[in-house]
């Protein structure tokens, strides 16, 4: 595969469409049905089993195949599609790229940015049909197929809504997926991480008293679906990440002025919802069960329903015909390939500007959702490079704030493969010299064990004790440590459908 960041992909990938398309012809990848699902628990049910892998509660499958559900309760001309990015293999088949390589791929795409481009009304298929919210019969929970992805939920969600806004005063842009809870006919509530881009523009627009205009695009290209989830400090406030969506394809992607806000949204989306986040409005997120839920997250448990959210007041929705809704299940192998290769690109990024060609690859671990764990590959060609493994775990730490653990190996580890990696720590790793602890510092939000009770250490919610296991063998110890060698031979003319 080649994997050059600004070529013209090989595949014709430019919507979800034609990713369900070439997904079909790739033997395992795609399996769909006709019998009738409920979109509330039952349709996450189902997908559970059949390839959400990552931090799902067991049994599931780590890479089984994307899932379209053609017949949805309670819906018409409408179906479902989960899954597309549930696997490393199929995002490298989607972006052209050896999979082992994808955090190359997306660093490179980040210094070629392309920026997008505005196209006319004409060309925007997200607008072949129009509801507005003014009309009597507008509702979004008979509108749109948002799963409840369990029973105890706090609504329906939509969970791969592309959020797109600007700054008031400056003009950028940013796209951000974001929990989004359906609360009424016409109004979401919008958990933002702390730090978002998007929030700040909302606090900037809420402090002058005004709205702010946000689109949400629903079923794209899975390229932007990944660009999306680049963090600061490799896309700061105002870079817009789909430009890196644009690298990756080798041409911009088509943006389209909303009918009903002062914002844009993308052009070959299957639905768009067109919105204004109010300023000083807040709701209890689960002001319609009261269950104490949110939905599950990336850990794998369910998140606390939020006291007081933002609410984003729906003006519109538009779509193509017979949309194809967009979801995931929450925690899972999605999860992990969306927000981890993003990641993955930013600490090698990071840490071959301190101390070049000594970070060979970076994995951000399934077991940690894609954000809490990281598996980090290091070089050491001289007995200086002692300890700058350390510091090179610390550059990471330092930078991505939600990191909670780094696994530091050597060249000969396949970091993904967990098996080569925890041997690595059997065999190369001594607790009492090789941890390294650093207690009292921030991570992500949804993980459950920061807390008081928890540990001593931890003085409120959301702090953690970061640490790095360093399972990399010292440098003047190398030669006790080399791994038994085996002949080279060409297995093909023993086997020759060997892969």
């Amino acid at each position: 595969m080649d994997n050059t960041p600004n070529n013209k992909i090989k595949n014709p990938i430019h919507d979800l469409r034609s990713a369900l398309d070439f997904l079909a012809t790739q033997p395992g990848e795609l399996v769909s049905t006709d019998v009738e699902v409920d979109p509330c628990a039952e349709l996450s049910g189902v997908y559970r089993y059949v390839g959400a892998g990552g931090t799902c509660l067991r049994p599931t499958r780590k890479n089984g195949p994307a899932m379209v559900f053609n017949k949805i309760k309670g819906f018409n001309d409408i179906s479902v599609a989960i899954g597309l990015n549930g696997s490393r293999s199929r995002v490298g088949h989607f972006l052209n790229c050896e999979p082992e390589k994808l955090g190359h791929l997306l660093r490179n795409s980040v210094k070629n940015a392309v920026t997008p481009v505005t196209v006319g009304a004409d060309k925007a298929l997200c607008q072949q049909v129009i509801h507005f919210a003014d009309d009597a019969d507008f509702d979004l929970r008979k509108l749109l197929p948002a799963p409840t992805n369990t029973e105890e939920d706090a609504g329906p969600y939509i969970t791969m809504g592309l959020c797109y806004a600007s700054d008031p005063d400056t003009h950028e842009s940013d796209i951000t997926i974001h929990r989004l809870c359906v609360q009424s006919r016409d109004e979401l509530s919008m958990w933002l991480t702390p730090g978002r881009h998007i929030d700040a523009f909302r606090m900037k627009a809420e402090a002058q008293g005004k709205p702010l205009p946000i689109s949400i695009s629903i079923g794209v290209d899975p390229a932007i679906e990944i660009a999306a989830c680049f963090e600061p400090p490799t896309t700061p406030l105002g870079f817009d990440e789909l430009s890196i969506a644009g690298a990756l394809r080798g041409h911009a992607v088509e943006m389209v002025q909303c009918k009903t806000i002062n914002e844009k949204a993308i052009a070959h989306a299957e639905i768009v919802i067109e919105g204004e986040l109010l300023p000083n409005v807040r709701l209890r997120e689960d002001q319609n069960t009261n269950t104490g839920k949110a939905m599950p997250e990336f850990p794998g448990y369910t998140g606390a329903a939020k006291d007081a959210l933002p609410v984003i007041k729906v003006k519109a929705v538009t779509h193509r015909f017979n949309p194809i809704w967009r979801t995931t299940i929450g925690p899972g192998e999605e999860h992990v390939n969306m927000a981890g290769i993003p990641t993955e690109a930013s600490i090698l990024d990071m840490v071959e500007r301190a101390m070049p060609g000594k970070l060979l690859n970076v994995f951000a671990h399934s077991a940690g959702g894609g954000k809490l764990l990281a598996v980090m590959q290091f070089k050491k060609s001289a007995a200086v490079d002692e300890g700058r493994q350390r510091q090179a775990a610390l550059l990471a730490f330092a930078a991505f704030s939600e990191l909670k653990h780094i696994i530091l190996v050597d060249e000969d580890v396949d970091i993904f493969d967990s098996d080569d990696v925890m041997w690595a720590m059997q065999t190369r790793y001594q607790g009492d010299v090789d941890t390294v602890f650093i207690p009292g510092v921030r991570c992500h939000p949804l993980d459950p064990s920061q807390m008081p009770d928890y540990s001593p250490s931890i003085l409120q919610e959301g702090m953690s004790c970061k640490t790095i296991f360093d399972c990399t063998v010292p440098f003047h110890l190398k030669a006790h440590f080399e791994r038994s060698r085996f002949k080279e031979v060409d297995v093909k003319r023993f086997l020759p459908d060997f892969k």
